[in-house]
């Protein structure tokens, strides 16, 4: 079930130093580019088919048959469908900003929709839970560092105690940067996607996403509160972790 709230923006459309930086709803708002986007993290990020079964695990371990899980960055439904199908008890609520990824979600999950509630906003609009467990993948590399702070907080009240996290996302320090993007640039080009424009989707990211080093992410997921912080995703220029709230 859709649940549509005004429309408003908590991430600031601009750096400290005057450049503008990447906003999700500018991707995800038109209707061609939604449809197509089922197709692309596969041929983007490595071992995506099993970085969603490995998050399955690591949310299952902790949470009950009959657990409420929260997934921020829900759109596309992709992750959703995954949780759906392998555990029949889960129920779900997942917030995105952008009103045709949700749309995309609720088609994608199809007779699986009615065990997720969908909210267009950020994570101020989610409910307040408290939540069984969370999941956040490929968004929060979306969002400037002090406000993903911010979120990961709202995550962290919105979950019982002891309760899992699990985000995987663009991480990688600078340092190696150049390296770790030619390979992404290798991975996307060997999965079917045409060199020329591989590279114009990596200038994009690089110039307009703001990604923190692993380091930086590690040290904010313990800053927001969480705790027993654990890599378990690395695939070029991607990192996963699981916490524990």
């Amino acid at each position: 079930m859709l649940r549509t709230r005004e429309e408003r923006s908590r991430i600031p459309r601009e750096r400290p130093d005057g450049t503008r930086y990447y906003r999700p709803m500018d991707a995800f708002s038109d209707p061609q580019a939604v449809e197509r986007y089922a197709a692309g993290p596969p041929r983007l990020v490595p071992g995506f088919a099993d970085l969603h079964r490995m998050a399955t695990i690591l949310l299952s371990t902790h949470v009950p048959e009959d657990a409420r899980l929260l997934v921020l960055g829900a759109g596309g439904g992709l992750e959703l469908k995954a949780f759906a199908q392998a555990h029949p008890g889960w129920t779900f609520d997942g917030v995105d900003p952008s009103a045709e990824m949700l749309r995309l979600a609720e088609r994608m999950l199809g007779d699986l929709a009615s065990r997720a509630r969908l909210h267009e906003g950020y994570i101020h609009d989610a409910p307040e839970g408290p939540f069984d467990g969370a999941c956040s993948l490929l968004t929060l590399h979306f969002i400037e560092k002090e406000e993903r702070l911010r979120t990961l907080q709202q995550v962290r009240r919105r979950l019982k105690p002891g309760a899992p996290f699990v985000a995987a996302h663009f991480s990688v320090s600078r340092e190696e940067r150049t390296y770790w993007f030619d390979r992404y640039v290798d991975f996307a080009v060997s999965s079917g996607i045409a060199e020329e424009q591989a590279r114009r989707g990596r200038a994009a990211i690089e110039a307009n996403v703001p990604i923190l080093s692993p380091e930086e992410d590690e040290e904010l997921l313990y800053a927001a509160g969480f705790s027993d912080v654990r890599l378990f995703y690395a695939a070029f220029t991607f990192r996963g972790w699981v916490a524990r709230a």
